[in-house]
C-alpha cells in the first residue's frame, strides 16, 4: 500500500484527533479525585450543563450519578434532571424519553418535595407535542389528563398558576378542534351537524376562550329560516352580551337580542 502524501498524512491525522476529542467530550465525566463529594459535583456539572442547553452532556452527568451513586441524596434531583434535558431537546423523540423519567421519578419518589415538579413537567412534555387544531389531538387529551391530575393531587403547590394557565390552553387547543368541525358544518349550512358540536363543546368545557363565536353561530342558526327558534336563541345572545365586554360579535348580539325581542325572526344566514 503506498503511503498517505504528508498533506493527506496530516488530514487524516487531524480527522482522528477531532475523533477521539469528540468522543471524550461525549463521554460521562469522573468527579476529580479530591472532590469530597463527587456525587454533589457530578450534580452541580450537570445542571450547568443543562443551563447552558448542553442536553447532551447535562444527562451524562445525571446519569453517572443515578446509575453510581443509589444512596445519594441529590439521586432523584438527577433523575429529573434527565427528564429536564430530554424536554429542552423538544423533538418528539425526546419527548417520549422525557415521559418515561418523570413517570419514574413519581414511582420512586411519589412523596418527594419535587413530585409536583415531576408531574407539571410530565404534563408539559404532552403539551409540547400539541398539535394545530385541524390535526390529532392525542397529545393535547394526554396534556388535559396530566395537568388535571396535578391540580387534583397538587392543589397548594407554587406551580397552580402556570399549570391553571396551560390546562386552559390545552382545552382550548381541543375546543378548537371541535370547533372548527362544527363551523365547517354552520358553513355549509348543516345545521343539526353544527349545533350537535358546538352544543357538545359548550357542555364540555363551558369556559371555552372562544365560547363568544360559539354563541352567536347558535343563535345565527336558531333564528335561521331552516331553524326559526328566535327564543330559543336570544339565551345565547344574552350570554354573549353578558360574558363578554369585547367580541367581534359583541353588536351583532345586541342588535339580534333587540330584532328578536321586537318580534323579528331574522333568516339572514
Amino acid at each position: 500500500m503506498r503511503p498517505l502524501s504528508p498533506p493527506f498524512g496530516r488530514l487524516a491525522l487531524l480527522a482522528a484527533v477531532l475523533f477521539v476529542a469528540a468522543c471524550a467530550a461525549r463521554a460521562p465525566l469522573t468527579p476529580p479525585d479530591d472532590a469530597p463529594e463527587p456525587d454533589r459535583y457530578l450534580y452541580e456539572q450537570g445542571q450547568a450543563q443543562l443551563e447552558q442547553k448542553k442536553w447532551l452532556t447535562a444527562r451524562e452527568y445525571f446519569r453517572r450519578l443515578v446509575d453510581g451513586y443509589p444512596q445519594s441524596g441529590y439521586r432523584a434531583d438527577a433523575k429529573l434532571g434527565i427528564g429536564d434535558s430530554y424536554l429542552g431537546e423538544d423533538s418528539p423523540e425526546a419527548h417520549v424519553y422525557a415521559v418515561n423519567e418523570y413517570r419514574e421519578f413519581l414511582s420512586f419518589f411519589p412523596t418527594h418535595a419535587r413530585a409536583d415538579y415531576a408531574q407539571y413537567r410530565l404534563a408539559l412534555s404532552h403539551y409540547q407535542q400539541m398539535l394545530a387544531p385541524q390535526r390529532d389531538q392525542t397529545a393535547t387529551t394526554d396534556a388535559i389528563r396530566e395537568f388535571e391530575l396535578f391540580l387534583e393531587h397538587y392543589p397548594q403547590s407554587a406551580l397552580r398558576t402556570e399549570v391553571t394557565a396551560k390546562l386552559r390552553e390545552a382545552r382550548d387547543r381541543l375546543g378548537r378542534a371541535e370547533y372548527e368541525v362544527g363551523l365547517h358544518y354552520y358553513r355549509q349550512k348543516w345545521y343539526p351537524g353544527a349545533m350537535d358540536r358546538f352544543a357538545t363543546l359548550l357542555k364540555r368545557d363551558p369556559e371555552f376562550t372562544y365560547r363568544d363565536a360559539v354563541y352567536f353561530h347558535m343563535g345565527e342558526m336558531l333564528m335561521s329560516e331552516q331553524v326559526k327558534r328566535p327564543a330559543e336563541a336570544l339565551p345565547y345572545f344574552d350570554r354573549l352580551v353578558k360574558e363578554f365586554e369585547q367580541s367581534d360579535y359583541l353588536e351583532r348580539a345586541k342588535e339580534r337580542i333587540a330584532q328578536i325581542k321586537a318580534g323579528g325572526i331574522g333568516g339572514g344566514l
